[in-house]
């Protein structure tokens, strides 16, 4: 029986090696996701991502972890 295997914290510039796309790039994505980001706790200035907010930006912008 294969796990998913768990979606782990990746700072922005991690996440936005895996999209493909430079860090501002990967920043105006998540542009139209601000509100939902802050009910999440983020706070835009955040270095590192956390799992629920990688797996919710991966989700949405279509990004392979």
């Amino acid at each position: 029986m294969d796990k998913e295997p768990a979606i782990r914290a990746y700072s922005k510039t991690e996440l936005a090696r895996r999209a493909g796309v430079s860090v501002k790039t990967l920043k105006n994505w998540c542009r139209p996701f601000r509100k939902e980001l802050s009910r999440m706790g983020l706070n835009p200035r955040a270095k590192k991502l956390p799992p629920h907010v990688v797996a919710f930006l991966s989700e949405k912008l279509c990004i392979d972890l």
